[in-house]
């Protein structure tokens, strides 16, 4: 093997790493129909501010340094994701009667089959909703125990 080769030969080896330190999620797109009333539902449901137009996306900071950018594809299907929210407990309650106001059915699952209920996972509360594009979104109070 030649020198050339052994050097393209380890440039394509992946070097085993721990865990990564400082990796933080700072954005993601969320495909929307009309990303306007989608970014309106999200924004009144957790109590947030849409904020200017960023380019083709219309942003909702999360407050932890996350934001939804939200991208309009109207002339495509739209499909459906998971987005969800550790929320305060104390703000819990409202978010779900303003989902009541709204009309829109809520569920203690997220395969959809308990409405109108919460669930009670790992000592806090949760909920699943869809949002005017059907991604299933979901407000908890505890995040999950992993293993």
């Amino acid at each position: 093997m030649s020198h050339n080769q052994q050097d393209d030969q380890r440039s394509h080896e992946v070097p085993s790493t721990g865990i990564a330190s400082g990796v933080q999620l700072n954005h993601t797109v969320v495909c929307a129909k009309d990303r306007q009333v989608s970014a309106e539902f999200i924004a009144l449901v957790l109590g947030l501010e849409i904020s200017a137009p960023f380019g083709p996306f219309l942003p909702i900071d999360l407050g932890n340094g996350v934001t939804l950018d939200y991208y309009q594809l109207s002339d495509q299907p739209i499909q459906p994701q998971h987005y969800a929210f550790l929320v305060p407990d104390d703000q819990f309650d409202t978010m779900i009667a303003r989902l009541e106001a709204l009309r829109v059915t809520y569920y203690a699952d997220p395969a959809h089959t308990d409405p109108g209920h919460v669930n009670r996972l790992f000592g806090g509360r949760g909920a699943y909703f869809a949002d005017p594009d059907g991604h299933n979104m979901e407000i908890l109070t505890r995040p999950y125990i992993r293993s």
